[in-house]
């Protein structure tokens, strides 16, 4: 972000800040001094009690309601977060030409539908076709709108031979990739990867899952479905309960006759509501097209005090940094300064999602300091 001055509180008892002039403020960085100080005795201590088999890391409720947990906001708004989901549907169905779709609009930050989407670069593996049917597929989605941020292959190594690698580097070289899409997950399994026990299926997932979140992005793995039917569809996804079980979340596809231009898209995970989406396919362009939401999406009752916080903090006055207590007096509410704190830390994220305001919180040798930046939206 560039052309953002930091305003500090004044008097602020907060260190280096008040005896520096304006200067540039970031997002996400609080400098070295807000870490928790800890002796070389501290430290010791608590890396021998973790080498200790015996010992078990815990989080009081105090502990866990003083720190801010810092997550990501949504690819797509209410549909499509960071973390690992399963996107899945019988063979020749049309997920393909729904992946080009999702992969087009956050490539370039275009609504789906009715649902906000913020811009990122996307690694499409379309590993069951090639690249003729991609440029014939594309041309006829979206014409000639192309866009640099959304990259294609059509072959990939596999998991522990030559995946984890190339998906490293491939984010290094892009740092604003926010999706990939792996099409499909048999093909990267790794060799004598067809044993598909719970555990296997487990291990399979958490491992991209470790490598997603490590990374904060959205991995979607595109997996088949079994021909026999279940009350839940979710049990028809291929393979064991160990895939959805690891998984952050999952995507369904079905028609009830493969025929059929329409088709219903569930959607279940940790941090989306669940859904049931209608869709029709354009005979003109074969995108998936909105037709009706059976769910509305659930909105969080309102927080009176992220409303007083977004009245202070926007372009005209950008960034603020200062104490809780300082803090209180900044914009005029009554309470005390501990419970503003717990109120911030616990709706951060709702206050980046919603009013694209950045909160960090640390605590130095000189109290806590407390950081308010106001970022653009495609910068969330």
């Amino acid at each position: 972000m560039t052309n953002i001055t930091e305003k500090t509180a004044p008097n602020v008892s907060v260190g280096a800040d008040t005896e520096q002039p304006s200067q540039k403020c970031t997002a996400n960085i609080i400098t070295t001094e807000d870490e928790n100080f800890k002796s070389f005795e501290e430290i010791q201590r608590e890396m021998i009690k973790m080498m200790d088999p015996s010992y078990l890391k815990t989080v009081s409720m105090t502990e866990l309601y003083d720190t801010v947990y810092q997550s990501k906001p949504p690819l797509i708004d209410g549909l499509l977060y960071p973390g690992t989901y399963i996107f899945a549907g019988a063979p020749k169905l049309g997920k393909s030409f729904l992946m080009a779709q999702l992969a087009y609009h956050v490539s370039t930050g275009t609504p789906l539908w009715d649902y906000t989407t913020r811009k990122g670069t996307v690694l499409y593996l379309a590993l069951e076709d090639d690249y003729r049917r991609l440029q014939e597929r594309l041309y006829r989605m979206v014409g000639t709108e192309a866009t640099d941020n959304l990259f294609f292959s059509v072959s990939a190594g596999q998991l522990g031979n030559g995946l984890d690698e190339q998906l490293n580097r491939f984010v290094s070289e892009h740092p604003d990739t926010k999706l990939i899409i792996i099409d499909t997950l048999q093909k990267v399994r790794e060799v004598g990867g067809d044993n598909y026990s719970y555990a296997n299926d487990y291990q399979i997932i958490t491992r991209l899952k470790s490598f997603a979140d490590s990374k904060g992005i959205c991995l979607l793995l595109v997996h088949h479905t079994r021909k026999q039917t279940a009350d839940d569809k979710f049990d028809m996804i291929s393979g064991t309960n160990g895939l959805l079980g690891a998984a952050d979340g999952a995507f369904m596809l079905t028609k009830e006759k493969r025929t059929s231009n329409t088709a219903i898209l569930e959607v279940s995970g940790r941090d989306q509501q669940e859904q049931r989406l209608h869709l029709i396919k354009n005979e003109k362009t074969l995108a998936w097209e909105l037709s009706e939401k059976e769910t509305e999406l659930w909105k969080a009752p309102p927080e009176p005090l992220l409303d007083e916080v977004a009245e202070h903090i926007n372009t005209d006055y950008p960034c603020w940094v200062g104490s809780p207590t300082e803090l209180v007096v900044f914009l005029g509410v009554d309470m005390k300064a501990n419970a503003l704190s717990l109120r911030l830390n616990v709706n951060a994220r709702r206050l980046l999602d919603e009013y694209g305001i950045h909160y960090e919180s640390k605590r130095s040798h000189d109290g806590r300091k407390v950081r308010l930046t106001f970022v653009k939206r495609d910068d969330a």
